[in-house]
């Protein structure tokens, strides 16, 4: 019976992963590189290379809707069919019958992981540097001015609340993927003494991890606002975090970076305390990992709608499919939105849509089976 049933799901699924990633990478890629083709004079071969790297993104997306597609399908034609009353008659149960679909949606789930953390992410980023260095070839893939970045710290007060203070402001004119140009530091970092650095131009040191500065002045300011001294200087070193370098150097979107890469964004950004930017990245992270299991929750609601007895066709199956595709993915917009505004936590606001998916496929396989 597993035999049967999976050799008859494979064929949909396979459908549905070829017909949903084209859609997706059409929609969102053809029609961007043909204008780009006509209006940029983009070569033909790399229009072609970028939208053969912007694939795994779409199959990704596609296998949980795949997923969904097949299961309905294959149910609900072995239900028009009565094979499923035959099997039923011959005292197998509905979970038993649906179990098929479950393991291999547990099979889908993990091709998604790695897919969505392994292949996608890495195919999004070349298809971004190939554009880049076909239409702009002299744009480097990094921040090149107006490097600004600023450190925040809480301060409880009397009254048990926390006040947000500006630690340290750094911010550099230029940046040429190796020197900063046209720096000004202020630090307050030190309770006691604040400390406005300029400088022509600075420099990383990796080997003892500190800043090197060049041409440039301090300015040492009491906590009181008071003078206390000015530096002048050809080169000084600072011990300064790397993380304004860091920030000039990372310039992945999301979608190019595995929940590794987004993880140390995360830190980055923390260290930032830009409270938005922390809050999306912590949503989206969330996102990638429970996009994977959609893939159970699409086999397990599709399955079960399909064990209703019903006379459908094909046609009416992928209508349905596209009707339940679309609830999900707008619950799924709208409770991200809402954790990103901070009325759900970011966990609620990515596994809410599959907690409530996967309670209307539990019903309605609890309705079939007590028929």
């Amino acid at each position: 019976m597993d035999r049967y049933l999976a050799s008859e799901l494979l064929p949909p699924f396979l459908f549905g992963v070829g017909a949903f990633s084209s859609i997706g990478v059409t929609i969102d890629a053809v029609f961007d590189l043909v204008r780009k083709i006509v209006e940029s004079g983009l070569p033909i071969g790399i229009a072609l290379k970028v939208f053969l790297l912007k694939f795994p993104n779409f199959i990704v997306l596609a296998f949980p809707m795949a997923t969904l597609l097949a299961t309905l399908m294959t149910y609900s034609r072995l239900s028009s069919e009565s094979e499923l009353i035959a099997l039923r008659g011959c005292g197998v149960s509905v979970y038993r019958m649906v179990m098929t679909a479950v393991c291999m949606s547990f099979l889908v789930t993990g091709m998604t992981f790695v897919f969505n953390e392994q292949i996608a992410p890495i195919a999004n980023y070349q298809a971004t540097l190939t554009l880049d260095q076909a239409l702009k070839s002299d744009k480097p893939m990094f921040k090149q001015e107006n490097i600004f970045y600023p450190e925040y710290r809480y301060i409880r007060q009397k009254d048990g609340g926390k006040e947000k203070i500006l630690t340290r402001l750094f911010y550099a004119d230029k940046f040429d993927g190796k020197r900063m140009s046209g720096l000004t530091i202020i630090d307050r970092s030190q309770e006691s003494l604040n400390q406005i650095v300029v400088a022509e131009s600075a420099q990383w040191n990796a080997a003892q991890n500190v800043w090197d500065f060049y041409n440039g002045t301090i300015y040492l300011v009491a906590a009181d606002r008071s003078y206390r001294n000015i530096v002048r200087f050809e080169k000084q070193q600072l011990e300064l975090p790397r993380t304004a370098l860091d920030v000039a150097q990372r310039s992945r979107d999301y979608d190019e970076m595995s929940i590794t890469q987004s993880l140390e964004q995360l830190e980055l950004e923390r260290l930032a305390g830009d409270e938005q930017k922390i809050r999306k990245l912590q949503v989206r992270i969330q996102q990638r990992i429970s996009l994977p299991f959609v893939c159970v929750v699409f086999g397990l609601v599709g399955a079960a709608m399909g064990t209703i007895p019903q006379r459908t066709g094909r046609a009416t199956s992928f209508g349905v499919s596209v009707i339940v595709i679309f609830t999900y993915y707008l619950f799924y917009f709208i409770t991200g939105a809402m954790a990103q505004a901070e009325i759900f936590s970011p966990f609620m606001g990515a596994w809410l849509p599959n907690f409530v998916f996967l309670g209307i496929g539990i019903f309605l396989l609890r309705r079939v089976a007590q028929r």
